[in-house]
């Protein structure tokens, strides 16, 4: 079956047709960084209206590009939340008006799943397996029992990794998105030379990043924004208060529910730092561990399409009367 998915729910747009719920054959993004730039953070309001004007374009090249036609879509898959209700109400509307127009059956599409199935359009991986969901918007450990049977074992309880580290870029004054910011200047930096908490210690499996964002703020605050060397010294010990943070808490996780597969997605599973101290870790404790390709880890149609192909094959069909729902959650049986 060939699959449309349409992904928009933060500042990405993105359309992409999948075969059978593995093969990528074409997908285009229309990135909002530009936009977003000047103010260090996404938008909500910018958002949503680049995405009114960009996804009919958006579509139409992914089917150019595949050489398809539309009539030869078999089904429609669409992220319906989490996300940001603007941005997810156009794409949810587009999705709809085409499978009415071509009577195709459409489904909705948890945004936290799909990145969790992502890893299948390059690999097999077996089911169960622990899932960290690390973004922007998400930090989430679920155990994960099939494509959309998921377990939330923890979260967090404020900022998001990718927000802490876009907010932490912008308060020392980096470009965005913060995260690839800090992570090129942490390349050239040492991780231990600024002390900085990690949040949360213990056996809880939840995160929380907002006492480390300010525990970065205070210390700017006294000492100063840091420059040259001592500044990529601050951004790689910023990153491994973060990546360390998530690894211990994902290890645990593993351990706690008796896992050992270990997948990382969402757009933090990029950085590399994490990749390292995860593979390192993971193979210690006997684990296998998984990330799916860096261009993947972002968010993506290509993966509502893998998801949505799962969904459609069971004979599920939400039709005209799906809607967007910001804070979309789903039965964890």
């Amino acid at each position: 079956m060939l699959v449309l998915g349409i992904e928009s729910s933060c500042d990405e747009c993105a359309a992409a047709l999948v075969a059978d719920g593995t093969r990528l054959l074409a997908q285009k993004v229309s990135t909002q960084i530009p936009i977003h730039s000047p103010y260090g953070g996404v938008v909500p309001e910018l958002a949503s209206r680049d995405h009114v004007r960009r996804i009919v374009p958006v579509v139409e090249q992914t089917f150019e590009q595949a050489g398809a036609e539309l009539s030869e879509c078999g089904g429609i898959a669409v992220t319906a939340g989490p996300g940001l209700i603007g941005s997810l109400l156009v794409g949810v509307m587009a999705a709809k008006a085409l499978a009415w127009s071509l009577q195709k059956p459409l489904v909705g599409v948890n945004h936290l799943q799909a990145h969790l199935r992502s890893i299948f359009l390059e690999r097999d991986f077996s089911y169960p397996h622990l899932g960290l969901v690390v973004s922007g918007g998400h930090t989430s450990l679920f155990r994960v029992e099939g494509p959309d049977r998921l377990k939330p074992v923890g979260r967090t309880l404020d900022d998001a990794a990718g927000e802490a580290f876009d907010k932490v870029a912008k308060l020392l004054r980096l470009s965005y998105p913060g995260g690839v910011s800090i992570e090129r200047l942490a390349e050239k930096g040492n991780p231990h030379a600024f002390r900085f908490p990690r949040p949360m210690p213990g056996k809880r499996l939840d995160f929380s990043f907002s006492g480390l964002k300010t525990a970065v703020a205070v210390r700017v605050k006294k000492e100063g924004l840091p420059a040259g060397d001592a500044l990529c010294d601050f951004a790689a010990s910023f990153q491994e208060a973060v990546v360390d943070t998530l690894v211990k808490k994902t290890i645990l996780a593993a351990r706690k529910e008796k896992l050992s597969r270990i997948l990382v997605a969402g757009g933090v599973a990029a950085n590399s730092r994490l990749r390292t101290r995860m593979q390192e870790q993971a193979g210690a404790e006997g684990c296998q561990v998984a990330f799916p390709p860096v261009p993947l880890c972002t968010d993506n149609a290509a993966m509502v399409a893998a998801l949505g192909h799962c969904l459609l094959t069971t004979g599920k069909n939400d039709g005209i009367m799906l809607d967007a729902d910001a804070g979309l959650s789903w039965d964890a049986n």
